[in-house]
Parts: structure tokens; C-alpha cells; sequence
């Protein structure tokens, strides 16, 4: 019995180390939580002090901000001295959020105003109100407001939140503590619409879902829901048929009204209204529940106008988002005199965040990013210090100083929007992984009449088809697509083939609006063991070639055949080389390629050491068989000469200030590029050329392609190209106007 024990006790420990080494990961949206604590409301003493809590100041995102404490008729702030995360914890606890996740001393998120309410706080974590906390005294503080501090709270809420107005004669300037808020479809024409644009606006406070009464209710605030929800805008609805709904239900009436002023990004940042004033019937007076209609971006909308609107050519976005991983989030570009650039992080905000979310068909912004997070971009920085109201209709209608000396691209500012609920990641799972982040994919169609789960043919299953799934299931970038899932042990009741011949662009919201074969399914190697699977990560490499190198170190070289012979091997040189003699010359267009990752993660080749291939003739390995794509073009597009690189050797040949290199070839080291460095092909070297020999005196365009068959994940490949304009008149050539990305200039 004594051993049995001991097999037991080394059973759990083995069981709880192999799963710690994965709480890093989280758990993505949809998986299983631990079941949480239920809410029950503080019981103060009638000595404590009455306060009230907001998070306010400079915002990136809605739960975070300068602590603001309400206290005798004024709000005041919190000052930094002995604060600790014990203290940020019981101000999260306080406003509803199931934990605090940092704080920040010395006015993080801008200095305050009013009195200091609170110095030297001793929290244990566990009180019931800041209030309680041990400290000097309430008003008692040497400090100055370049001290106040700055908590982040959770997203999560804590399950069965209750507001509690412990201040009635000071309602207006509170903000809105609910634990949820929906929009519930009400009229049947709704109900199956996904993604949900109208419906009652409904607030769960303690634990249960109550409507708002519309007497004092604004277009404001049904602009700051209807951005809550993914949608840019709201629009009107028909209010006769909510009455007489209304006169059918007795609806359930939340006890406030709400105060937004609609440039919120978030409910929580509005503020409360008057007490709702109820009838005996429980009706709120002359008035009917609270409805919302909003009106969804173009690309969360199916319009029976699209294909009309294809027959016209678009207007040209100043805006675009680059280096996000999922729908509604990047890092933001402006295009100004005809070449796109960055915004510098100064003063980023969710005020301008918002504005470049619903110019784009967004919502509001979940976080405004700082810092490059979401990579770095590329050309100038066109906007630095952007201040905006938050009702612009672009984000280069805002205030911004064009002074942007001091900003790199390490600063570059980024968003994460809301956008609709689609129900897309119901549709989809992974299976059998040892992570949340991995394992077979398996989706969900409907046969005869049910819904079934079932596994797509991995025949053409490549990295874009990887980055659709990690997409959809909201799991960030692909790091790797597997043609086979032995290793994997799904549900054996969705080894079946549901889906085949799937080839996505990469951009597609949903594996199921890719192309595939529909109904009439082809997979001779059949599902189970074969099926198709993903692994994902939060972070990817960026790959993007430096124009300016190209441009200037490009020349014309005459070499002998019998020097090229290693090259020949290698495919270096056109076709016709094989039928000319050993005493010939043929003439190389030569450049340098500086190879530069932008990303968040390292760039690794896709083989594993063990099955790098070996030149003999070059004395080198080959990590990936194409690394780069070299090809000269007729202006119509015609290719008349082409190259390619084999990935000589990856390693960080310089970096960036700071960074320190990782990757060397030497000794069968390690391939790669770090973050921050770049790898430098010189012009000398073999196969850095295009073979021109055969090629006509005049103008061509140029074109280079990094990673051209997406063999390793990117968070961007519209920067993979660079294109030149060309000219050769037979005895030199000239390369000029090299840019980066597919458009020509």
C-alpha cells in the first residue's frame, strides 16, 4: 500500500512538472478554466470611509490607468510611496477585475489634479476597499502629483459583480462598474445574424442581465456599444415595433442610466446617470428598453452590392495595419506623398487607437501599443505626438507634430481593435497537441442535416494554410504546418476527411473561406495519421530586404565559364550555359542583399540540423533549398532572365545597438537571424547575381523575393519583395527607384 502511495505521489508530481512547463502559454479563448470564485459584496463597517474608484489619465487600454479615489465631494489621487501589487490588487478588486496584472509609479499614465487622498499604503491584498488598507491617514501626503500611481487590472471580471453606490449624492461623477454588458437580438430577423448588430443593450450586475431604460438615453452611448462590439458606427432603427415588444415583457431595468460622452472606448470609461425612475408596473417612465442598431465594417458585411462595387476601382486608404496576427490589430501606417510610413508612440492613446480602428471598419480600440510591439516598420515616421478627439473621421484629420527627429521604429505605434463576434473560432479546434497551441485540426460541417467534427486532407497543406487556422481560433501566427499527426491522437470520432484541397491567400478570416473542394472531397492518403495539423506562437520573424543596398552596389560582371562551375551545380546560371564551352564568359548583373528581421521572433529555417544539405563544391550547408527568388522582367512583365539563392548560410552578420548575435556559420553552427540583426549577402559571393548574358540592351524591372515559397512563418510578407527599375545598354546597367513591396513606383 506504502508503494502504491509513493507511485501516486510521483504520478501527480510528473503530472504537475509536465504541465507547468506550458503555463507560459495561457489558455486561449474557449479553453477550459479553473472554476472561479463567485462574487459576494463587501460588508463595511459604518466607520469605514465612503470612496469610490476609476482608472483614469493616458490610457492604452480600458483596465488600466492613474488611480482616482472619490473621497468628501472631490476625486484625488494615490501616491507611490510603499505601493505594492497587494495594493494594486485590492484597487482591481474594488472596481471588479478579478486581479491586478502590474502597477506604475511616477505618474505612468500623466499627473492628476485635487488632493492626494492616500500615502503609504500597507494592503494585504485581502481588504474589502483601499479604504481599509493601513496608511498615513486619509489626506495625509507629502507627496506631489509626479508620484501618482497607476494600476493594470485583468480583462477578466469578477463573476457576479455588483455595483454598489455608496455614494448617492455624487452620482455623476462615477463611472460604470458592470460585470458584462450584450447586445441581445430581440426581433427574429436578428437572431441568426452573425454577426449580432441589434438588439437590447443589456448589463449583467450581479449576476443577472438587466435592460437600460431609454429616457435619458444618447447616440453617444450607442456609439461607444456599438464600437464595444467591432462596428464603426450606429444607425437608427424602428422604434414602433421595440414598443410594442416592450408592452408584450415586462423588461428587468438596470438601476441607473448611462452617461457617455462617445468618444469612450469602452463602457467602463462612461459615466452613471441619473436613478432609473420606475413605475408601480415596473416600467421605466415614458420610456421602453434601451436598443441598439450598428452598422458593420465592409469586410464583416456581405453586400449584394460587392460585385458592383468590384467594377469600380476603390479609393486609395491612407491607413493600413501591418505585423498583426489576427484580424483588427498591427502596427499603423499612413500613406503620405506616395510612400507609407509609421506613427512615433508619443502620446499614443485609445483616443487616436479609436480613430484608426473605425476609419479601418473596426470598433473601438481594445489597446493602443507602444514601443513597436506588434514589429517594426519600414520608411519614414510621417506622424509623431498625434492627438485626437476621438470623432475624426481619419486619423490624419488629428493634431501631430511633423517634427519626428528622435523617433525610430522601435517606436512605432500599433492597435488592437474590436471587431465583431463572427462565431468563427466555434467552427474550428485543435486536437491532441501536448499545448493548447497545437495539435490536429479539426473542423466542424454539417452532413445529412448535422453538425459533425472532422479533420482536412494535409495534400498542399503548407505555412498560408497554417496562418488561417492560428488566425481563426485567435492563437497568433503559424510557427509550423504539419503534413502528418501520428503523433497526435485526436478524436477518434473526427478522423474522417471533411476537407480538402484547401489553398488559402493567407488573409482569409475562416479556413472555410478559402478555396477547397467542397463536397466533392479528393484524399487518396485519407485523414487519421495524415490529417493536417498546426502549431502556432504569439510571435513571428519579419524578413525585409534593404532597397537602398541593392541600388547601390549593383554592377556587371564577364566571368569565365570554367570559374563558374560550382555555380553551374547550383542552377545559378541560365539555361543556355550548359551549351557553351568552359572558355566562354558570361555576364552577371551583381549585387549585395542586406536582409534585415523587423519581427518579434527569430528567423529559423524550416529544416531541422540533422537534414541541412551539404555542398560539396561550396564546402557549406544548405539550410532551405530557396531563400531567394532573383528575376529581371520586360515592362510588360514578361521574364526574361531569373536567379536564385539557396540559403548560403543564415546568420546574423550585424546587429542593432544592444543586441547581441546568435547565429554564426562557422563550425555547423547554428542558422538563423535574430530579432534586431540582419544577414549580409555580399556581391562577391556565388549565385548573388542574375544572369544577363542572353538578355537584350533596355529598360527591365528588377525583382528580388525573401522566402518566396512561405517555407517559414512571417507576420508580414508584402515587404518580402523589392523591386528596381533597370536599365542596360549592352556595355553597363543602372538599378534606381528600388522600393520594398509589390506596388511599382
Amino acid at each position: 500500500q506504502f508503494v502504491e502511495v509513493q507511485y501516486s505521489l510521483c504520478g501527480c508530481l510528473l503530472l504537475n512538472l509536465a504541465l507547468a512547463q506550458y503555463e507560459y502559454l495561457g489558455y486561449p479563448p474557449g479553453y477550459p478554466d479553473a472554476a472561479e470564485e463567485q462574487y459576494t459584496a463587501p460588508q463595511l463597517t459604518p466607520d469605514t470611509p465612503r470612496i469610490q474608484l476609476r482608472l483614469a489619465g493616458d490610457k492604452r487600454k480600458h483596465n488600466e490607468g492613474r488611480v482616482e479615489v472619490f473621497y468628501s465631494g472631490e476625486w484625488g489621487t494615490v501616491c507611490d510611496d510603499d505601493f505594492t501589487i497587494h495594493a494594486a490588487q485590492v484597487v482591481c478588486r474594488e472596481l471588479g477585475y478579478v486581479e491586478a496584472v502590474s502597477w506604475s509609479p511616477s505618474s505612468k499614465y500623466g499627473k492628476g489634479e485635487g488632493r492626494i487622498w492616500f500615502d503609504n499604503l500597507h494592503c494585504t491584498g485581502k481588504e474589502a476597499t483601499l479604504a481599509l488598507c493601513p496608511s498615513n491617514g486619509i489626506g495625509v501626503s507629502d507627496c506631489k502629483h509626479s508620484e501618482d500611481v497607476g494600476v493594470v487590472c485583468s480583462d477578466k471580471r469578477i463573476p457576479g459583480f455588483k455595483f454598489v453606490n455608496t455614494l448617492p449624492n455624487h452620482i455623476e461623477s462615477l463611472d460604470i462598474q458592470v460585470e458584462d454588458v450584450r447586445i441581445r437580438p430581440i426581433l427574429s430577423s436578428y437572431r441568426k445574424r452573425i454577426p449580432v448588430t441589434e438588439g437590447y443593450v443589456e448589463v449583467k450586475d450581479g449576476g443577472k442581465w438587466k435592460q437600460i431604460c431609454n429616457t435619458e438615453w444618447s447616440q453617444f452611448n450607442s456609439r461607444v456599444i456599438c464600437g464595444m462590439f467591432g462596428f464603426p458606427m450606429e444607425k437608427k432603427y424602428n422604434v414602433r415595433i421595440y414598443k410594442m415588444f416592450a408592452r408584450r415583457r415586462t423588461p428587468s431595468y438596470w438601476d441607473f442610466a448611462i452617461n457617455c460622452t462617445g468618444n469612450e472606448a469602452h463602457l467602463s470609461s462612461c459615466k452613471l446617470g441619473q436613478p432609473t425612475s420606475l413605475k408601480s408596473n415596473a416600467t421605466c417612465a415614458g420610456g421602453f428598453p434601451v436598443v441598439v442598431s450598428c452598422v458593420p465594417g465592409k469586410a464583416f458585411s456581405p453586400s449584394p452590392m460587392a460585385g458592383f462595387r468590384k467594377a469600380f476601382r476603390q479609393e486609395q486608404p491612407l491607413v493600413r495595419l501591418r505585423g498583426g496576427a489576427i484580424v483588427g490589430e498591427g502596427r499603423v501606417e499612413v500613406l503620405k506623398n506616395g510612400e507609407w510610413g509609421t506613427i512615433c508612440d508619443d502620446n499614443w492613446s485609445l483616443l487616436s487607437a479609436n480613430v484608426v480602428c473605425r476609419e479601418l471598419g473596426f470598433g473601438t480600440a481594445q489597446e493602443a501599443l507602444s514601443g513597436g510591439r506588434l514589429g517594426q516598420g519600414m520608411g519614414p515616421v510621417h506622424m509623431n505626438e498625434v492627438r485626437c478627439s476621438g470623432f475624426e473621421k481619419s486619423i490624419t484629420e488629428c493634431s501631430f507634430n511633423k517634427e519626428t527627429l528622435g523617433c525610430s521604429h522601435e517606436e512605432d505605434a500599433a492597435v488592437r481593435c474590436n471587431v465583431p463576434a463572427m462565431g468563427f473560432q466555434e467552427r474550428l479546434r485543435l486536437s491532441g497537441g501536448r499545448n493548447p497551441y497545437e495539435g490536429r485540426v479539426e473542423v466542424l460541417v454539417e452532413r445529412n442535416g448535422s453538425l459533425v467534427w472532422g479533420t482536412v486532407c494535409s495534400e498542399s497543406w503548407g505555412t498560408m494554410e497554417a496562418m488561417v487556422v492560428c488566425r481563426q481560433l485567435g492563437l497568433g501566427f503559424a510557427s509550423n504546418a504539419f503534413q502528418e499527426t501520428w503523433y497526435w491522437p485526436g478524436e477518434v470520432s473526427a478522423d474522417a476527411v471533411v476537407m480538402s484541397g484547401v489553398r488559402c491567400s493567407g488573409t482569409e478570416m475562416s479556413l472555410s473561406h478559402c478555396l477547397h473542394h467542397g463536397d466533392h472531397l479528393s484524399c487518396p492518403k485519407g485523414g487519421g495519421r495524415n490529417a493536417a495539423g498546426v502549431s502556432c506562437s504569439e510571435t513571428a520573424p519579419d524578413l525585409v530586404l534593404n532597397p537602398q543596398v541593392v541600388e547601390q552596389t549593383t554592377y556587371m560582371e564577364d566571368r569565365p565559364m570554367f570559374m563558374l562551375q560550382c555555380a553551374y551545380e547550383e542552377n545559378c546560371l541560365s539555361s543556355t550555359s550548359s551549351q557553351v564551352p568552359a572558355n566562354t564568359y558570361r555576364r552577371l548583373l551583381r549585387f549585395s542583399s542586406q536582409i534585415h528581421n523587423n519581427g518579434q521572433s527569430d528567423f529559423r529555417p524550416k529544416a531541422s540540423r540533422n537534414s541541412w544539405v551539404w555542398h560539396e563544391c561550396h564546402r557549406h550547408y544548405h539550410s532551405m533549398e530557396v531563400f531567394t527568388l532573383y528575376d529581371l522582367f520586360s515592362l510588360n512583365g514578361t521574364k526574361v532572365a531569373e536567379g536564385h539563392k539557396a540559403s548560403f548560410c543564415l546568420e546574423d552578420s550585424e546587429c542593432d545597438e544592444g543586441i547581441e548575435k546568435r547565429y554564426e556559420c562557422a563550425n555547423f553552427g547554428d542558422q538563423g537571424i535574430t530579432v534586431g540583426c540582419w544577414d549580409t549577402y555580399r556581391h562577391d559571393i556565388d549565385c548573388q547575381w542574375v544572369d544577363i548574358t542572353d538578355v537584350k540592351p533596355g529598360d527591365y524591372i528588377f525583382q528580388i523575393v525573401i522566402n518566396p515559397n512561405y517555407e517559414v512563418p512571417e507576420s508580414d510578407y508584402t515587404n518580402n519583395i523589392v523591386k528596381c527599375r533597370c536599365r542596360y545598354d549592352g556595355h553597363r546597367v543602372w538599378m534606381y527607384s528600388c522600393h520594398n513591396g509589390k506596388t511599382s513606383q
